[in-house]
């Protein structure tokens, strides 16, 4: 009747088990991770262009000056300044795993893989859509002509 008694604690077994488990979830949760940096990269990537583009419009109504905003599709660059193009207020590059394409009207094409949007004094534009891909995923960037508005959203809006 005189039963050992048993120390508490776990055994090497259990222990090896608890950290196997660990193990594995922390590489699913790593997995997922990874797996959405991409879309992350291409959503932070639309929103700066868009905030870009805001700031284009905000500053053609402050000064009175029509400004343009240049995507250069090939290089995957944008630029925004005057429209006169003396002078080149701000640029940027973009990403270069992303794919950029853009629909502006005729007369804002200055150039083979150039698309400009033109923002004038009375907070108008001459509006256009610039898309950004990676893969399969695409998000869209809208300019209103009439307004002047920008607006992000997901998809290439090719439905």
């Amino acid at each position: 009747m005189n039963r050992a008694r048993r120390a508490g604690g776990f055994t090497l077994v259990e222990a090896l088990v608890v950290i196997a488990l660990m193990a594995t979830a922390f590489s699913l949760f790593a997995g997922v991770l990874v797996g959405a940096l991409p879309g992350q990269q291409l959503r932070a990537a639309t929103g700066h262009l868009a905030a870009e583009m805001r700031a284009t419009r905000a500053r053609a109504v402050a000064t009175g000056v029509d400004q343009s905003f240049v995507v250069d599709t090939r290089s995957r660059t944008w630029r925004s300044g005057p429209s006169d193009e003396t002078s080149v207020r701000r640029r940027g590059e973009l990403d270069g795993a992303l794919a950029v394409g853009a629909t502006v009207a005729r007369e804002e094409q200055p150039g083979p893989g150039l698309a400009a949007i033109r923002f004038f004094a009375d907070g108008s534009s001459t509006g256009g859509r610039v898309v950004l891909r990676r893969g399969e995923a695409a998000w869209r960037v809208d300019v209103h002509w009439l307004t002047g508005g920008v607006r992000v959203e997901r998809g290439d809006g090719a439905r």
